[in-house]
């Protein structure tokens, strides 16, 4: 799931969410049908920092195996890929601090996270895994690493795999939050182009609430679910 996301940042990227699972049919997005992540979209809002001790052990366990599993073979990508889901997962585990950043014990799970992630990406998958991608997104959250350009191109590699709506409106907002508004403005029109002729209307002013932070300086303000 995603760290907690605060204040108006939060609402406009939950109410984005909804209006693409309005857009796209309701359980299609909100719940996981046909997606590439279990759970679906409500569970990146739901809370975070209830890992038990067990679960912990567990993913410690596997952590361990797959380590091993790389000093035999560092090229080994479902090893990688393991790695980043499970030391992002312990860092996740942890109770976030009161300005909702994940804490200092957390930082070192994160960067390991992060290390796995671009080794994974550097073997140059034929396929990238598009989930993964989505969890780098978590990796690299401003209340995580925060680094928006590594998470610009997460999204971008997440919409290349998927090549749909949802993604590329996901990239329009991350390339904003990033600073790079052509990639932001390329991905607008890549996600309207993907859309049913008569979504198009609803995902293009989606699409321009994502980019609010770009032409105001700040937060954006909430958007409006539109009607499909």
């Amino acid at each position: 799931m995603l760290f907690d996301i605060q204040g108006k940042r939060r609402r406009v990227v939950q109410a984005t969410y909804l209006t693409l699972a309005v857009l796209l049919g309701g359980g299609l997005v909100l719940f996981g049908i046909g997606g590439d992540v279990s759970g679906g979209l409500f569970d990146a809002f739901s809370e975070r920092g209830g890992g038990s001790g067990n679960g912990n052990g567990i993913i410690e366990e596997r952590v361990d195996k797959n380590e091993e599993r790389l000093k035999a073979n560092p090229k080994d990508e479902a090893a990688r890929k393991a790695l980043a889901r499970d030391y992002y997962s312990l860092a996740a585990a942890l109770p976030v601090g009161e300005d909702g950043k994940v804490p200092a014990e957390g930082q070192d799970a994160l960067r390991k996270a992060d290390a796995n992630y671009r080794a994974y990406i550097a073997l140059e998958p034929e396929k990238p895994d598009a989930s993964l991608a989505l969890t780098a997104l978590q990796i690299y959250d401003p209340n995580a690493l925060d680094r928006p350009r590594e998470a610009k191109e997460a999204a971008a590699l997440r919409a290349r795999v998927r090549n749909d709506t949802e993604s590329y409106l996901t990239l329009v907002q991350y390339a904003t939050l990033a600073g790079d508004t052509r990639t932001a403005d390329l991905a607008a029109q890549k996600a309207v182009d993907l859309a049913p002729e008569k979504q198009r209307k609803a995902v293009k002013a989606a699409a321009e609430q994502a980019k609010a932070p770009a032409a105001t300086g700040g937060a954006p303000a909430a958007p409006t679910t539109p009607t499909p």
